[in-house]
């Protein structure tokens, strides 16, 4: 556990040259000089620890979002009655959580039968699962004669969850899962949304009469509203490929970033209304969140989410639909896709051709362009956004409008013109 240093060994060379050249010159005086070296050392490894010490690493705070701060304490424990000179901290982490000092040596002092803290503060800059520690820490004793070996700490997962814009979406769901819920219809029945007034008919209940025109009119007219439903929402988030660049809460996105960011909104808006969702993974590894509802399962959800990675396996995404997992004929698609790929394009409208209701939402980044490097590099680039924006039109004429995420409202106005379809089916 603890082993000689270099002072140790210099210490004990010198006090022996001393001495012998005492010895064989007969000089006392380099006796003199032996002295302090060799009554220092014998003292000092008199007071030698012996015990070993234990470190423990812990996070403080709660759930961690995007752009939190991050508190992470390194903890070593001396239970020897001999102090340390230094203990010697090496962290390693990752970069996406900014801790202070985390990739250089800190030193830290520990007193004898003490415990000393050392407090590292960074911010949570990328969602994700990052992995900090293990900690690689040696103690110094007795005046810096004497090292222990390395030991190491646990590892340390911090989970941080994408930070969610608020998002919105204030019109009607094109289709109803059942006959009660938290959204608008375009039919008319029980609901807290006024459609208007109108004259009172066999079947209309008294409660909705309203006297003020009644009177006015001399004939019997009542409160006509619209019925509120609720609907399910499926959730496809595109992942065949990654462009642009992440960097972080406070830099550019990449379209895992856009993706991620907007089905974590998405799903808090949603889940938050007491509507059923479910998300599928397109590429990636073909993963599925399973319906669901309610404040557990968005915290599910956002786990899930996590765990999200770009590109395929072998098999790929199955032929223009989603495999083994079911989607429910009333369900909403709401598909997040940089459409880099022709089987994305080619899903999309195989969907709204089964009758589908269907919403794309475009998670390319700006910046975002290939690879290419030559004379042609800038003019190819152009073409090349052409014919994207040439996929984005037919995809509207197959009827599937393209809306690029924006945040708060960014489905609002596709909604209300797939509700207007949906409605004339």
């Amino acid at each position: 556990m603890w082993h000689p240093t270099r002072a140790l060994r210099r210490a004990v060379v010198v006090a022996a040259l001393l001495l012998g050249l005492a010895v064989l010159g007969g000089r006392a005086d380099f006796a003199v000089l032996a002295a302090p070296f060799v009554l220092g050392t014998a003292w000092a490894l008199l007071r030698r620890p012996s015990s070993p010490f234990t470190v423990r690493v812990a996070r403080t705070g709660e759930r961690l979002v995007e752009g939190a701060d991050v508190t992470v304490e390194v903890t070593v424990t001396n239970e020897d009655p001999a102090p340390y000179d230094l203990a010697l901290a090496k962290p390693a982490g990752s970069e996406w959580l900014g801790l202070t000092d985390h990739d250089r040596t800190v030193g830290i002092g520990v007193g004898a039968e003490e415990e000393a803290t050392l407090v590292l503060v960074g911010k949570a800059e990328r969602w994700g699962w990052h992995q900090f520690g293990p900690f690689e820490v040696r103690a110094i004793g007795i005046d810096g004669l004497v090292a222990s070996d390395s030991m190491l700490s646990q590892s340390l997962s911090l989970d941080v969850f994408p930070r969610t814009t608020p998002f919105e979406a204030d019109d009607a769901m094109p289709k109803a899962a059942g006959l009660v819920g938290g959204h608008r219809s375009r039919r008319y029945g029980d609901g807290g949304e006024l459609a208007g007034i109108r004259r009172f008919s066999s079947g209309d209940r008294l409660r909705r009469i309203d006297w003020r025109t009644s009177l006015r009119t001399r004939e019997l007219h009542v409160v006509h509203t619209l019925s509120d439903r609720d609907a399910e929402l499926v959730l496809v988030v595109d992942v065949l490929h990654e462009a642009g660049t992440s960097g972080g809460i406070d830099g550019s996105a990449s379209v895992l970033d856009t993706t991620v960011r907007a089905a974590a909104g998405i799903a808090e808006h949603y889940l938050g209304s007491g509507d059923r969702l479910m998300v599928i993974e397109y590429g990636g590894r073909g993963r599925a969140m399973r319906p669901g509802s309610g404040r557990r399962h968005y915290l599910a959800t956002l786990e899930w989410l996590l765990a999200t990675t770009s590109g395929e396996r072998s098999y790929g995404p199955a032929e223009g639909g989603f495999g083994r997992f079911r989607i429910p004929p009333s369900a909403l698609l709401v598909v997040l896709t940089p459409l880099l790929d022709a089987r994305s394009v080619d899903m999309l409208a195989r969907q709204v051709r089964g009758g589908r209701s269907i919403v794309a939402v475009d998670t390319l980044p700006e910046d975002a362009r290939p690879a290419m490097s030559g004379r042609w590099s800038d003019a190819a680039y152009r073409l090349w956004r052409m014919e994207r924006q040439n996929t984005i039109g037919q995809l509207l004429e197959h009827g599937v409008p393209t809306v690029t995420w924006a945040g708060a409202g960014s489905l609002d106005h596709v909604l209300r013109d797939v509700s207007r379809v949906a409605a004339t089916r």
